[in-house]
């Protein structure tokens, strides 16, 4: 164009480039590329509490499974004036008794506190009694803990992990969705138990929520696997706002009895030999239950804000992001044991173990990268090894008194 005609050029490209572009012709001195900045506060930017659990109904499922528990009884500590319905099924996957233990450790802190813990027995499998649960006492957030837990055991009893796993989160999920019929304000948020197990065999480590986890090597892991998937899918047809956390190999005291530092514990103490898997050559990323309460807690006050789907749906890994030698694992048990007197001074650890092969549905390492669960809530796991066991040691010579 000639004259006084005025000319224009048409830029094709990301809005990002087209003023990088024009801040590189203006102040070429002080040119700083936009991306860089954006990947920068991605790492300090840590996301807004837009859910306040101060005088809100919260419904716990597993309130009486080891972290059900001790989130119900950290909730009673830390609010006034909320409301916990807490529901479990007792059932005998382990000692009952324990779980009563855990019941009446929630009651002696209520008897404290000025916030209510209501218990009530029954199974998520059973519908009717979810949508009664709801009906009655309108929860305005829900942490989905309870399922039937145990890798080896869903080897050989398939049918409790669709009941509980699949089916029972199924009617939560529903019962969440039309908490928003007839305009009703309804659940806040959906906090549900996911598993690192979910990531199989994967090869790549840590184990990122990028990852494809489309292959496990157990039904248990599939069923947590279906957790992801069921809840994805309300979250994208009925707006429900929901985060999976995929926790790994939590521990503690008063915690399962079939997760391996108790069923160690209870083999050396009667003298038993323990079978340590892989010949010692797994790595697990033990998790201290308090650890995970934290995070719990700090995930509920946080929904997460519609992706570029719009959907609000989120996972975090929730991992102390440094896996232990199986060997170093039972070294420092036994140390830990021997220092609270659960286990004599002199007690010959060597002869009471035996190295074995690999066992099926297990994996030689889990490693969690828990860099969004840092950049999004700015916490991550911290309890040590020996810290997290010497506490348990202490907790079972009290209990076994």
């Amino acid at each position: 164009m000639n004259g006084g005609e005025t000319r224009y050029k048409i830029y094709v490209g990301s809005l990002e480039e087209a003023i990088t572009l024009w801040l590189y012709k203006h102040q070429k001195e002080n040119i700083i590329c936009l991306k860089d900045v954006k990947r920068k506060d991605q790492k300090r930017i840590m996301l807004n509490k837009n859910v306040d659990l101060n005088k809100k109904t919260i419904l716990i499922t597993g309130a009486a499974g080891f972290i059900g528990a001790n989130l119900s009884k950290v909730l009673l500590e830390l609010y006034d004036k909320i409301r916990i319905i807490g529901i479990d099924s007792m059932n005998d996957y382990y000692d009952v008794a324990l779980k009563e233990y855990r019941l009446d450790k929630i009651r002696q802190e209520q008897k404290t506190a000025a916030s209510e813990f209501i218990f009530l027995k029954g199974n998520l499998a059973d519908k009717a009694f979810i949508d009664r649960i709801f009906k009655e006492y309108t929860p305005d957030i829900v942490v989905n803990l309870a399922a039937q837990a145990g890798v080896r055991y869903s080897i050989t009893n398939p049918d409790v992990y669709m009941e509980s796993n699949v089916i029972g989160f199924y009617n939560i999920l529903e019962a969440c969705r039309h908490s928003y019929d007839n305009g009703n304000k309804g659940v806040e948020h959906l906090v549900y138990a996911s598993s690192s197990s979910v990531y199989g065999s994967n090869k790549k480590i840590p184990y990122s929520t990028e990852d494809k986890v489309d292959n496990p090597v157990s039904l248990y892991a599939a069923t947590k696997k279906s957790n992801e998937l069921f809840a994805h899918a309300y979250s994208k047809l009925y707006d429900i706002p929901s985060t999976g956390l995929r926790f790994f190999t939590v521990y503690g005291p008063a915690g399962r009895p079939d997760m391996a530092y108790f069923g160690f514990t209870d083999k050396l103490v009667n003298n038993d030999t323990i079978k340590i898997f892989n010949y010692g050559n797994c790595k697990r990323d033990f998790t201290y239950i308090d650890d995970i309460v934290k995070g719990i807690v700090e995930v509920m006050q946080r929904s997460p804000q519609a992706n570029e789907d719009g959907v609000r749906y989120k996972v975090y890994n929730i991992g102390n992001n440094k896996p232990e030698n199986l060997l170093d694992f039972v070294e420092i048990l036994q140390e830990e044991l021997k220092a609270a007197d659960v286990l004599p001074e002199d007690y010959d650890f060597d002869q009471h173990k035996e190295l074995v092969g690999m066992q099926p549905g297990d994996v030689e390492v889990t490693y969690a990268d828990v860099s969004e669960l840092e950049r999004d809530f700015g916490f991550k796991p911290s309890t040590s090894l020996r810290d997290g066991l010497r506490k348990f040691a202490r907790w079972y010579r009290e209990y076994q008194a």
